[in-house]
């Protein structure tokens, strides 16, 4: 039996949304949460505010990300449809073409010349798509995975915040939030790290610091509005 090693790209795409999506989801949920408590809110309000924020939120991950791996799988299949009527008009041209990509990697010239020759008998799109345009099966876009990858890690990542405003005592509401979601953050961020192969303390740390900023500056505008309107 071939022996396929398993490499940390082939997870790229679901990885990405579904980090993006619970990191999304907790940031902005946990610091529109802070911002309507800060206003001096009752705790139903900010229960309302919450579960709305997650909805709303899970939706338009989806939306988004539909829409930007859909223009990206449009691209791909264009520049495919393009290579694949160049082979058809000059396949010589296009056999000289993949020789020099191998002959620019270090093969010599008649080993390059022979493996685009092999390669194009064997199929001709396929290797141009992996070697010219950069292209495989484990990288493609695939734009419903994605979707349903954020707008499901959203919604998971949302569930923080908004389970904590049904459990903590309301005297604490807004620091119990912000100390939950941070820690969620912190583990969120440990955890991607360490299945793309990054740094876990690096992970962790960009995370949780653009979480307290967003957190700190949403609880600033609730408290100022909430003086305000006082």
């Amino acid at each position: 039996m071939p022996h396929r090693e398993g490499h940390r790209s082939e997870r790229i795409g679901w990885l990405r949304a579904a980090v993006l999506g619970a990191n999304d989801g907790i940031v902005s949920t946990a610091s529109l949460v802070v911002g309507v408590a800060a206003a001096e809110s009752t705790r139903q309000h900010v229960l309302v505010a919450g579960v709305a924020g997650l909805v709303a939120g899970a939706l338009s991950m989806a939306a988004g990300e539909y829409v930007s791996v859909s223009s990206q799988a449009d691209t791909e299949r264009a520049d495919l449809q393009q290579e694949q009527r160049e082979l058809a008009a000059d396949p010589q041209a296009e056999e000289d073409e993949l020789t020099g990509i191998y002959l620019q990697r270090g093969l010599e010239p008649d080993l390059a010349r022979a493996v685009a020759r092999q390669l194009t008998a064997k199929g001709a799109l396929a290797a141009h798509a992996r070697d010219e345009l950069g292209l495989t099966e484990e990288l493609a876009a695939r734009p419903l995975q994605a979707a349903l990858a954020s707008a499901a890690t959203f919604a998971i990542g949302a569930g923080v915040p908004v389970l904590t405003i049904l459990l903590a005592p309301s005297d604490a509401l807004v620091g119990s939030v912000i100390a939950v979601s941070l820690l969620c953050l912190i583990a969120l961020g440990a955890i991607a790290a360490r299945v793309g192969g990054a740094s876990v303390t690096a992970g962790a740390a960009r995370v949780t610091i653009w979480g307290v900023l967003a957190m700190l500056l949403t609880a600033a505008v609730g408290r100022l509005f909430g003086v305000s309107a006082g």
